[in-house]
């Protein structure tokens, strides 16, 4: 079998760092002397307690989380806590704010309609989410449980650039799809929460960051697995967690360290997305929907003059090595996701084929 790795630019599961993957690949059946996998290993033993401790250290340094909040390693994805939000937050007024900016945060605000009276305190729908609401456009409950919104939005492409200022209303956060790609204060939010398989290790393993004061007050029927209080009380060791993709996340964070952190995996970021658009802005054949100021630096959505312009260029680029380009079902067109572990030759490969392809066709 050839070692010949293709560029992915999967919007999840996506593409984890080669050095990351030799290093599991090396550790795979025997795992510093162990004598076995970190798969096979139990939770409650001291080998995989220590990856546990170093894993949740090294992200609590890297991502600067503060006293006061912990760090959960949960199941269920992200989307598990569109339920999970609600269920502890909303039962101190029973109401909460959620913004809608694309798919995800949409699925989000319908979840929520079960636990309470939820506000739509700004939504993109109007342009098809190609644009991300300013601070004058949210309308804010100051009786709201919470203020919920998705900073960026895989399918159409675009990412909050500011954090919105809800006062004393606690911020909730989904950052799946850019979280560790560029600093946060993380004191400015009651909770963030980010599945795993995009810039942190594979599917299973969803990160909530919670403020520990906000635990405590959940609905009477949440369930047990549900309830960030068990959670925070078992150190996420209620069941057995996803070791596995725990143990990836801390190889990928010694990656994210090497690379500067997260200060530094920003500017790498930003200068690869920059040169896909700068590329794409400056084609003929091409466009890119989401405006000015509210593109994204992790998906980058274009599209040709026609389908079956979009069409070929997706045959065409797969038969180069460029895969899983083709745009999410709801808007068609092409979609690049860019996230930490794709290397800068990548984006400059794809650039050339972009510029290749507009002159020949």
């Amino acid at each position: 079998m050839g070692n010949e790795r293709i560029y992915n630019f999967s919007a999840g599961p996506s593409m984890l760092p080669l050095e990351v993957l030799e290093k599991a690949g090396a550790e795979i059946t025997n795992y510093q002397g162990s004598g076995m996998s970190v798969m096979e290993m139990s939770h409650r033993s001291k080998v995989f307690d220590q990856i546990f401790v170093d894993t949740q250290a090294k992200f609590r340094k890297l991502f600067c989380v503060p006293e006061g909040y912990k760090i959960l390693f949960l199941q269920g994805g992200a989307s598990t806590q569109f339920s999970m939000v609600p269920l502890n937050l909303i039962g101190k007024t029973g109401k909460a704010d959620y913004a809608v900016t694309g798919n995800f945060s949409s699925i989000a605000y319908k979840e929520a309609k079960k636990y309470g009276t939820i506000q739509l305190a700004a939504s993109s729908e109007d342009k098809n989410h190609t644009y991300i609401p300013t601070q004058a456009q949210l309308k804010l409950d100051p009786g709201a449980s919470y203020f919920h919104y998705c900073a960026n939005n895989t399918i159409y492409g675009t990412e909050w650039q500011y954090v919105p200022d809800t006062g004393d209303v606690p911020l909730v956060c989904d950052m799946s799809s850019d979280i560790l790609s560029r600093p946060v204060d993380v004191s400015k939010y009651g909770i963030i929460y980010a599945g795993a398989q995009k810039n942190m290790a594979p599917a299973g393993l969803t990160v909530v960051i919670i403020r520990a004061d906000l635990a405590g007050s959940e609905l009477p029927y949440t369930p047990l697995m549900l309830n960030y209080k068990t959670m925070i009380d078992k150190d996420s060791m209620y069941n057995t967690p996803p070791c596995w993709c725990i143990y990836i996340l801390g190889l990928v964070l010694d990656w994210l360290e090497e690379k500067g952190g997260v200060p530094g995996m920003e500017a790498i970021k930003h200068g690869k997305a920059q040169m896909l658009y700068d590329v794409l802005d400056g084609s003929r054949l091409f466009s890119c929907p989401a405006e000015v100021g509210s593109r994204s630096d992790m998906n980058v959505t274009f599209r040709s003059v026609s389908e079956e312009l979009d069409a070929k260029f997706v045959k065409e680029a797969t038969a180069q090595g460029f895969t899983n380009l083709k745009g999410h079902r709801n808007v068609g067109g092409m979609r690049a996701s860019i996230y930490n572990a794709m290397p800068v030759e990548g984006v400059e490969k794809l650039c050339d084929f972009i510029s290749a392809f507009d002159k020949a066709n």
